[in-house]
């Protein structure tokens, strides 16, 4: 299957794979198991489905659950139907739900069964919703989702979907503001595993024998690019309901895991089970991960223990994920290398920019922007945010802080407004939070700015130390000085027993930063 303005679409994939794979397992959840088959006819039904409910081309459904069979069924099904399938992230409260289903205007939303008695308490705020419906199980007053689909004829519904039509639509988590809606397209989704088929390295090479495990929430394109990835490419998807480290050496020993991706926070957790030393990895050929810096001690520590490839890839959900990748070769230690995200997928362009979009050059810090044909077609009723991130030539201002060198090797220091300014020096808490983190007692850390009447900002490190460890500030401020510069290294050390995070995960550092600035009339000095 190839890209092209009449043809290219994620329906035609799911077509394509039956073909070749039909009687193949697609996706295995816990114990059911379903073929490429199966997957053709079953979406062919929630396309029906939708059409019966009245839900109309380019109109948007909301799909607030765990991971499951189910919800690609559901997403697959809505693409046949030219529909554009909003997963919620289900960690969010009800206020923040509701928000997102009446911003997307879902007249049908999808309820799994975790989440149906939270739903029932706010159905007042979702005017928009039409139909309720439960995936497992029932609900009073709910249809159930097997019988909703079940009603409906297997004939493909044959509708034509252009490769700019918008697939998904996903929320992105700021610390600040309301969620953005940004919309991929099935271009966008395909792009990356379409472009340069000739050039891609083995670790991104897929076969029919390859297994894969889909461990990330659907809510973020670490879980849903993941998964319809494996479908792309004919290959076992098994689901896990939700992250557990326990589980996920269970899956890795049981299903012959081959490929998975993860964050690093659950890299660690998975790592630290005391049975990782255990388990029998020899099957894993490759563990991909991203969407935050990790810790070198850390990486190491997985390299031991995993024994497979490590691919780290760098994207963002307006970038439809991995851009660019680290690819296994350069996991070496004492290589610089490994410091670095890696270097542009094909068909991938970066920048580095200055405040006034002018390019920096190799060695110089800037925002870092990207021009593929995976950027995101725009932010969701949102013209002047998205014109704000993507320009009228197709760069998108990633707000991320890096630069490149010579061999066109890009390394991340932070986000742009997260940079602190001292003395006239450019600080990125990234930079700092990494070289606190090679600490062995240091569980993790957060670097924020606060005011300081002689530098104007100074570093501030808020540190989780491991459980029955202890360090006092003059420790951590000696180890960190020995690795980053003296004006890089924290001022000050306070010492906390968790950090506070989002509904993502994500370090909510203002929430941390704030405090120090209480009666300044700017958040700088």
């Amino acid at each position: 299957m190839s890209v092209s303005e009449e043809t290219a679409n994620l329906a035609d994939m799911v077509r394509e794979r039956v073909k070749s794979r039909g009687d193949f397992i697609a996706f295995e959840f816990e114990g059911r198991q379903t073929s490429f088959s199966d997957l053709d006819r079953n979406t062919n039904r929630v396309a029906n489905a939708l059409k019966a409910t009245g839900v109309k081309t380019g109109e948007r459904i909301a799909y607030l659950g765990k991971n499951s069979d189910i919800y690609f069924e559901l997403w697959l099904g809505a693409i046949k139907a030219n529909v554009v399938m909003t997963p919620v992230n289900w960690r969010l409260a009800g206020p923040e739900i509701a928000f997102i289903v009446g911003d997307c205007k879902a007249p049908v939303l999808f309820v799994g069964p975790e989440f149906t008695e939270q739903v029932q308490r706010i159905t007042d705020q979702l005017p928009d919703v039409r139909t309720f419906i439960a995936t497992e199980g029932g609900a009073a007053g709910w249809q159930a989702y097997t019988a909703w689909r079940d009603g409906q004829s297997e004939e493909d519904p044959d509708i034509a979907i252009g490769p700019r039509d918008i697939a998904i639509q996903l929320y992105t988590s700021g610390t600040t503001g309301k969620p953005k809606g940004a919309m991929l397209s099935h271009a966008n989704l395909l792009n990356l595993v379409e472009t340069g088929q000739g050039e891609k390295p083995d670790w991104n090479k897929w076969t029919e024998d390859d297994v894969s495990l889909v461990a990330m929430p659907i809510f973020h394109i670490g879980g849903s690019g993941w998964g319809v990835l494996g479908v792309y490419h004919g290959a076992k998807g098994v689901i896990a309901r939700e992250f557990d480290p326990n589980k996920v050496l269970d899956f890795i020993e049981h299903s012959r895991i081959t490929k998975l991706f993860m964050v690093p926070a659950a890299m660690q957790f998975v790592v630290r089970q005391p049975r990782a030393r255990e388990v029998d990895f020899s099957r894993l050929k490759y563990m991909l991960y991203g969407a935050s810096p990790i810790p070198a001690a850390l990486l190491k520590e997985c390299i031991q223990v995993f024994g497979c490839g490590f691919v780290q890839v760098y994207g963002m959900t307006e970038t439809t994920g991995g851009i660019v990748a680290l690819p296994p070769e350069d996991h070496v230690e004492g290589l610089d290398r490994m410091r670095s995200a890696g270097k542009a997928l094909p068909g991938v362009e970066l920048a580095i920019l200055d405040a006034d979009g002018k390019r920096l050059p190799l060695g110089e810090v800037g925002e870092i922007a990207t021009r593929s044909g995976s950027n995101m077609a725009g932010y969701w009723n949102l013209p002047e945010a998205t014109a704000r991130t993507l320009d009228s030539e197709g760069w998108l201002r990633t707000g991320d802080a890096g630069y490149m060198d010579s061999d066109g090797y890009l390394y991340i220091h932070d986000r742009i407004k997260d940079m602190i300014i001292s003395g006239g020096e450019n600080i990125y808490p990234a930079e700092v939070e990494s070289a606190i983190c090679d600490h062995p007692d240091v569980a993790e850390v957060a670097v924020v700015g606060v005011p300081d009447d002689q530098w104007g900002e100074a570093v501030k490190a808020i540190v989780v130390m491991k459980p029955g460890k202890q360090a006092s500030a003059a420790d951590i401020i000696g180890f960190t000085r020995q690795r980053i510069a003296i004006f890089k290294t924290p001022k000050t050390v306070d010492f906390i027993d968790a950090l506070p995070r989002n509904a993502s995960g994500k370090i909510l550092r203002r929430h941390l930063r704030d405090p120090y600035w209480v009666g300044k009339d700017r958040q700088v000095n």
